[in-house]
């Protein structure tokens, strides 16, 4: 372990975790350190939603979370009186066509057993202290837990370490965006009353919300925003009895908790760096975004800013593609990240409305809206995460007229094949052209196999993470490969 790696990561959360086991598995050498001694033994991040399931299905090892998770299919908002709205996750236009209920602990413990099994040992009770970008690679310095330090010479450095980032302060980005003034109760523990239990539970109380999240069994995540009558104490973390008299005033009768696991109070924050990157120095997750828990999306962006940072970090040190193909994520999650926090916050604003007759005409709009398939289809594609693409990014070329199916920017929606997921763009189209891009580009493409009658009617180069980076007929194969020369040393 000790060295100069490639990449080193700061932060063992979910996102440092993810960037590391899919380093490593293109082979690319890391060293991850965490200053906490231990991995969080906390619910905290609950949902992986669609997207994410696809994107570690490509990388071949969703199972292990599949097996440890408990399916949601679907979500239910009413008054405690009436239900206001249904949506159906199975809706979603994915092969992985629901939430899937998972603890962050864990989350964290299979990628860190993942890892281990690699052979790369998370540092623990090591924390970052100061680096600098020399150009050519950046010395860091470790501090470990007794004092000693070690100074580390390694190609590139990517702070994954939570929304107080060492390396964003390093930086000296500014984490723009504010606290919201709200404050929240959050309860874990054994719940009752609750049917179906695959279905997450959100009350519009007249006093604020009330949502339950299935966790496994009859555990389940409580969360509400507190009104000004409601523990005066300040942040506090509240009681049982707090949780089970929020639940008596606002939620349906006969929902009561039982021994908690976890009792915490939080505040709201809603902040973003412009920027993901300078140099050979990364952002990801908290370090660069942080969002309203509303939609659960916070910890899923942030595991797929680690997909999107992977393959590119992997070609580029690989010797496979020019160093400007990086220039490309901060444009690409920026602008995903940004799409995320506002979202999250027209939810939280929806949510936690206090006027009444606002409260009511919500209330009568949303119920009119979700009556029509078409806007339940779109609101569980963007809890998903089905809706994020890259249309606008450096990457994405052109289209020409395609008979049908997704266009440059927009995820591919299959899975890929024979192990292309994060390693190689994928050439799918007549066997003749895509035999020759991949002659062409052999560190870069490699051709799918088994392809139907329609795909050969096409031209697509389907980047490593699942989106389409090149749409086009046959006819313009020169310019999918002027798009592989762009990228390729």
């Amino acid at each position: 372990m000790p060295g100069s790696p490639k990449v080193l990561i700061a932060g063992a959360g979910p996102v440092g975790l993810t960037l590391a086991n899919e380093l490593v598995r293109h082979g690319i050498s890391v060293r991850i350190v965490d200053k906490a001694a231990q991995r969080t033994d906390k619910s905290k991040a609950l949902v992986m939603w669609s997207r994410t399931l696809e994107l570690f299905d490509d990388a071949g090892y969703v199972g292990a979370f599949l097996s440890a998770g408990l399916q949601a299919h679907g979500a239910q908002i009413s008054t405690g009186r009436q239900v206001v709205a249904r949506v159906s996750l199975d809706l979603i236009d994915s092969r992985f066509a629901y939430g899937l209920m998972i603890p962050q602990s864990e989350t964290e413990r299979i990628l860190e057993e993942r890892l281990a099994a690699a052979g790369v040992t998370v540092e623990r009770c090591v924390e970052l202290g100061d680096f600098t970008d020399r150009g050519d690679s950046v010395e860091a310095s470790l501090i470990a837990a007794g004092g000693a330090r070690e100074t580390v010479r390694a190609d590139w450095l990517v702070g994954c370490d939570g929304a107080h980032s060492t390396v964003r302060h390093g930086l000296g980005f500014a984490f723009e965006g504010s606290t919201l003034q709200s404050r929240w109760a959050l309860a874990d523990g054994h719940v009752t009353g609750l049917e179906p239990q695959d279905h997450l539970h959100i009350f519009w109380h007249r006093d604020g919300i009330l949502a339950f999240f299935p966790i496994v069994g009859d555990r389940w995540r409580v969360v509400a925003d507190l009104g000004a009558g409601e523990r005066e104490g300040g942040d506090t973390d509240p009681t049982l009895d707090d949780i089970n008299g929020l639940m008596a005033r606002r939620g349906s009768p006969g929902i009561v908790m039982t021994d908690p696991i976890w009792l915490a109070a939080f505040r709201i924050n809603e902040r973003k760096v412009k920027d993901y990157s300078r140099g050979r120095v990364f952002l990801a997750g908290d370090a660069a975004h942080i969002h309203s828990p509303a939609g659960g999306q916070g910890m899923n962006t942030g595991i797929q800013d680690a997909f999107n940072l992977a393959w590119k970090l992997a070609l580029v040190i690989e010797g496979a593609a020019r160093p400007a193909l990086l220039d490309s994520y901060s444009a690409e999650r920026s602008a995903v990240g940004e799409k995320v926090l506002r979202n999250a916050g027209r939810l939280t604003e929806m949510a936690t409305m206090r006027n009444p007759l606002l409260q009511d005409i919500r209330n009568t709009i949303v119920r009119f809206a979700a009556s029509f398939p078409q806007v339940q289809h779109k609101v569980a594609d963007q809890l998903g995460e089905m809706d994020i693409g890259y249309l606008e990014s450096p990457l994405t070329a052109a289209s020409g007229q395609l008979p049908d199916g997704p266009k440059a920017g927009e995820r591919w929606p299959h899975r890929l094949a024979g192990g292309a997921g994060g390693c190689r763009f994928t050439v799918l189209g007549p066997p003749d052209l895509a035999a020759g891009l991949v002659a062409k580009f052999p560190r870069l493409a490699v051709a799918a196999p088994g392809q139907s009658a329609a795909d050969t009617m096409t031209l697509r180069l389907i980047r490593p993470d699942g989106y389409v980076g090149f749409a086009g007929g046959p006819q313009e194969a020169a310019r999918a490969e002027a798009y592989l020369a762009a990228l390729a040393c």
